[in-house]
């Protein structure tokens, strides 16, 4: 089976934040998709291994800021390839507090909208969550970032490397090594081995 042919899946990049006591949280993920127009749900899917991820857990709730075509790779660097658990993601990043008092970005922001957990689904290495949309706003309006926009525009281009493992087809990460383990997980954008490739 060829994974690659999971790229040519459309589906776009967003900015998931989240807050619990005075904690505020974001991640990127690609797994945002409205399900119902009445009740208006959503479904949004997040690594385990994602601070985020608790938060929406404890909370039940959250906000996901929609990408527009003018943002820039800091903000993928930003939220995706670090951690919320020790870095703060929104320290120089223009944003707002909605109804529900967690922050969206206003900036290279097409959307945003609010949602509300109503359903878990343990997927493994994922959290399968349904939620009733309650708040919504358009910003920018602009062309929203599609997955195939991001790799073809956005991301940086792999530099040439002298180094032989395996690289990650997502981020560019490179684990050096003869095998990769079957079970490896890049520890930048959390895929899994599936989307390394053999570099020498």
């Amino acid at each position: 089976m060829d994974n690659r042919a999971m790229f040519h899946l459309s589906y776009g990049l967003y900015v998931l934040t989240a807050k619990e006591a005075e904690k505020d949280n974001g991640c990127i993920i690609n797994t945002a998709a409205q399900v119902t127009t009445t009740p208006n749900r959503i479904t949004i899917a997040v690594n385990k291994q994602n601070l985020t991820h608790d938060i929406i857990k404890n909370t039940g709730q959250f906000n996901v800021s929609m990408l527009d075509q003018t943002v820039k790779f800091f903000t993928f660097h930003n939220f995706g390839f670090q951690s919320g658990r020790n870095a703060d993601k929104f320290a120089d990043i223009p944003v707002q507090r909605s109804e529900n008092g967690i922050y969206y970005l206003t900036e290279n922001t097409s959307a945003y909208l609010s949602g509300k957990t109503v359903q878990e689904i343990d997927l493994g290495t994922h959290t399968l969550f349904l939620a009733d949309v309650t708040d919504a706003n358009v910003l920018s309006g602009k062309e929203a970032v599609t997955y195939a926009y991001y790799q073809a525009n956005i991301k940086p281009k792999p530099e040439n490397t002298e180094k032989k493992g395996y690289r990650c087809r997502i981020c560019g990460y490179v684990y050096e090594g003869e095998e990769l383990p079957a079970d490896y997980i890049c520890p930048i954008c959390k895929h899994g081995a599936a989307d390394f490739e053999k570099v020498s």
